[in-house]
């Protein structure tokens, strides 16, 4: 009888928890999770600028969709990656940023009515091929924006935006007769409330979505009183794919594209931020190419976005939390995520459903929102060493400059164009002064910062995060 031959069982090598492939029971909750932390964050760019621009609710219904269609593909391409051209392989969101909101509100009231969108469209397309093509480069650069300038830009992202919410809970529109009436005021009151309560008296998933559900009990609460609009809901179609160019052909103006590209340097700094922290959380340390991919599909997404209606793009840094909370690194439980937005902005009825929030319910949640913003920016600031007096100097005067264009709108008007766009941008003035004077104080005459001690330094660990 011929002996059998026993080949040895080798057990398979372990599946690294960023590779893990969790089962439906899990991999569903975990990716409501995500989608519950960014949703928000997602139609908040598409919202502000459609307001600003004028457009009806069918015209923001598709930008809110066209936003979603865009951030679920470049999370998806982020998380499944092309080969080593694009994608960095780790649980991380991608969509429109809110850092680049106020320039681009500062070009749509430098522009003519009728070419806003065209001109915003322009400078992103660019901005992304400039992404494109710093990208390779970016671990370089990292040393001229240390937490001590992404806490100045963070703050100032906070702080700028803090008008838009205010004017959400007055009504929205400032030219209508009942704008700032009570019953805006008390509605906007009550969501905050409402949001609390929840943040105050819940645990787990649901602390974990009390914007969510302040938006969700405040429009409840408008429809009784005549105050939420099913518009867009009705005209909006079941399932329609985004048009190109629906808003217009993309314009290019010099002015737009500088601050725009001033912009994609500090979303290139988040995402970079990002990528550092998201390698730390998940025992996969974040490499040069690793870097260099993930900005690749930044750059990608910022400019194949506007074809369709998307703004610029970075990550999503509070889903950078959710991945630290829950301790679930799995990358496929973002890409479910990525692929549930898709699947909403293919969709304009679902995104239509975001319409019918009231602006004050949208006011009383932005208070919220851009005030944490403003706060993860001040703890960023808090480790950057303002025990130093040049460091104290540096931001005391690039807080001053960008909270000038708040203070006083009026302040740029006798500039040239371009200047009142670069600078008329809080978020822009203030980031531009950060830079010059870090090199001024920092680099002008010193030596030179290690490459990884700047990776180190830019970390989000320290705390450049936006929440």
């Amino acid at each position: 009888m011929a002996q059998q031959s026993h080949t040895p069982h080798h057990p398979a090598p372990p599946v690294h928890p960023v590779d893990e492939k969790p089962a439906a029971k899990r991999l569903v909750p975990a990716a409501l999770q995500h989608i519950a932390a960014m949703y928000a964050g997602v139609v908040t760019p598409p919202l502000i600028i459609g307001q600003a621009v004028g457009l009806d609710p069918a015209g923001r219904t598709r930008l809110i969709a066209a936003g979603l269609l865009i951030a679920g593909l470049a999370t998806l391409l982020q998380t499944l990656g092309i080969r080593e051209l694009a994608g960095n392989r780790l649980p991380f969101v991608n969509a429109a940023s809110s850092a680049g909101i106020t320039p681009l509100l500062a070009i749509a009231e430098t522009t003519a009515k009728g070419h806003q969108l065209p001109a915003i469209y322009g400078a992103v397309m660019v901005a992304g091929v400039f992404c494109l093509a710093v990208g390779p480069f970016f671990g370089r650069l990292l040393r001229f924006f240390p937490p001590l300038v992404t806490g100045v830009v963070i703050t100032l992202i906070g702080v700028t935006l803090m008008p838009v919410p205010v004017g959400w809970a007055q009504g929205g529109d400032e030219h209508a007769a009942d704008f700032g009436a009570m019953k805006h005021l008390a509605l906007a009151a009550f969501t905050l409330v409402v949001i609390l309560l929840v943040q105050r008296f819940t645990r787990g998933f649901l602390k974990q979505i009390a914007l969510l559900i302040g938006l969700v009990v405040g429009t409840l609460a408008a429809i009784p009183f005549g105050m939420a609009s099913f518009d867009g809901l009705r005209t909006a179609p079941v399932a329609a794919l985004p048009t190109p160019f629906a808003f217009g052909a993309p314009e290019f103006q010099p002015a737009a594209i500088l601050s725009l590209c001033l912009v994609m340097l500090v979303l290139m700094t988040e995402s970079s931020a990002g990528m550092l922290a998201l390698g730390e959380i998940c025992d996969r340390p974040t490499t040069g190419a690793t870097l260099t991919r993930g900005l690749r599909t930044d750059g990608l997404a910022t400019l194949l976005g506007p074809v369709f209606g998307g703004f610029p793009t970075s990550a999503f840094a509070q889903n950078v939390g959710v991945v630290s909370l829950t301790r679930v690194r799995s990358r496929y439980v973002v890409a479910l995520a990525g692929g549930t937005l898709l699947v909403l902005g293919a969709f304009p009825v679902l995104g239509a459903v975001v319409s019918l929030v009231p602006m004050p319910v949208l006011g009383g949640a932005g208070i919220v929102l851009f005030g944490s913003i403003a706060v993860s920016g001040i703890r960023t600031l808090s480790e950057a060493g303002l025990d130093d007096s040049s460091n104290i100097i540096l931001v005391a005067v690039s807080l001053g400059a960008g909270i000038i264009p708040l203070a006083a709108p009026a302040f740029y008007a006798d500039f040239p164009a371009w200047a009142r766009t670069v600078l008329g941008s809080g978020i822009s003035a203030g980031a531009l002064v950060a830079v010059l004077l870090n090199l001024f104080f920092h680099h002008l005459g010193t030596r030179s910062t290690p490459r990884a001690a700047v990776l180190s330094a830019a970390s989000p660990g320290s705390g450049t995060q936006i929440p």
